[in-house]
């Protein structure tokens, strides 16, 4: 069966964002650890990045993203309506009824059950991309959470998950941390 995989950055005290979603504080996305990360996770670039990179190299972890409407809104009020065309797209929102794209599928009500849906089809893992909603529904479905910690902190703001979820046991199964300050983590979630 395919992982729900959680793979987010996050600062050093664990916000996805500021308070008002602004992530315009993290470091810039250079050096050691995002060579590490384009090698093994191409897929995570969305595509017009991978067309301004010139990266053409084929998905290693994900074919399917699962992202909240915040998330997909970062795209969408920049006129990009298919963010990921090099995975298939899935939109959890109560807000938006009609895609805007016929390559990104919209999911009302039933993420959870989709989801499930997903993980039992073939094919690769399912990269969960934010944000702290859509991991406060799915946190019983995840199988793994693979963080990008930066070495920066917030006084408030959003975070991993947007409901109580814990205490839940995890197992780390990676943890890098790069010169930068910057650290890879990687834990298999609990069921």
């Amino acid at each position: 069966m395919r992982s729900l995989v959680y793979f987010v950055a996050c600062t050093a005290n664990g916000y996805i964002a500021a308070a008002d979603g602004a992530t315009d504080f993290f470091p810039a996305f250079d050096g050691p650890h995002a060579d590490d990360l384009l090698a093994e996770f191409p897929e995570m670039l969305p595509g017009h990045l991978r067309e301004a990179l010139d990266l053409n190299a084929d998905n290693q972890r994900f074919d399917t993203v699962v992202m909240g409407r915040a998330t997909y809104e970062l795209g969408l009020s920049e006129g990009i309506t298919s963010p990921y065309p090099h995975l298939r797209q899935v939109v959890a929102t109560t807000t938006i009824s009609t895609s805007p794209d016929p390559a990104v599928e919209i999911v009302g009500e039933g993420i959870v059950e989709r989801v499930r849906s997903l993980k039992r089809e073939p094919g690769m893992d399912i990269w969960m991309a934010g944000g702290a909603q859509l991991a406060g529904a799915l946190a019983d479905e995840l199988d793994e959470l693979i963080l990008k910690v930066n070495p920066v902190m917030l006084g408030a703001g959003i975070p991993l998950f947007a409901k109580r979820i814990g205490p839940r046991a995890v197992t780390i199964t990676q943890h890098k941390v790069y010169p930068s300050g910057f650290a890879l983590q990687r834990y298999r979630w609990a069921s």
